[in-house]
């Protein structure tokens, strides 16, 4: 495992597609035991280099019930977002927020991860981008309906929105997440790390 994340940080390929050049960001230990796929290192989290270490991971925490200190213990986490590098944002009228994460990460470097990760339990799919690539056609038809129907995917994989601030509305529109999902979410979390 060890090799391979140096291979990993030392990756270049997507290099000239980077607006802030490469600087892969994940964290996986042969012990961990839940995964967390999201999208791809935002601007902060691509200067600190720690994943999920902006106002997205706070919020995933709290949906975990999880302490900072757990998070970042890698026998409990391991973090291989779809993307490891900040692909840039998106610009022009009406458009705002980061650019979908980099094509080539995934298939180039997940299955050696997985493959060093076998005592994962649960894997947290963040986003639809995470949810195409890992459930493919068991993927409902968009996010909202994957999220609903979380049960058909466990005990392996676990559906969610993405904690961005920028998902508030998305929230808002759908209360039954908070209601029904995070306890559930915060349940199978507990019972795999305590």
């Amino acid at each position: 495992m060890e090799d391979l994340l140096k291979d990993i940080r030392k990756c270049i390929v997507c290099e000239p597609f980077l607006p802030l050049g490469a600087r892969p960001v994940l964290s996986a230990h042969p012990r961990s035991r839940i995964l967390i796929v999201g999208q791809a290192p935002g601007t902060r989290v691509h200067h600190s280099g720690i994943p999920w270490n902006d106002q997205s991971g706070k919020t995933l925490r709290a949906w975990l019930n999880v302490s900072d200190k757990e998070f970042y213990t890698e026998e409990k986490f391991g973090i291989v977002p779809m993307g490891f590098c900040y692909p840039g944002s998106m610009s022009g009228k009406a458009k705002s927020g980061d650019l979908p994460p980099r094509k080539e990460c995934a298939p180039l470097w997940h299955a050696a991860l997985l493959e060093r990760m076998p005592e994962v339990q649960l894997t947290l799919l963040i986003g639809q981008y995470a949810q195409k690539y890992y459930l493919g056609k068991q993927a409902r038809k968009n996010l909202t309906e994957t999220v609903q129907s979380f049960e058909e995917y466990l005990p392996r994989f676990f559906p969610l929105p993405h904690p961005s601030p920028r998902n508030r509305i998305w929230i808002k529109k759908n209360p039954w997440f908070e209601e029904i999902i995070v306890p559930q979410l915060q349940y199978h979390v507990k019972k795999i790390l305590h």
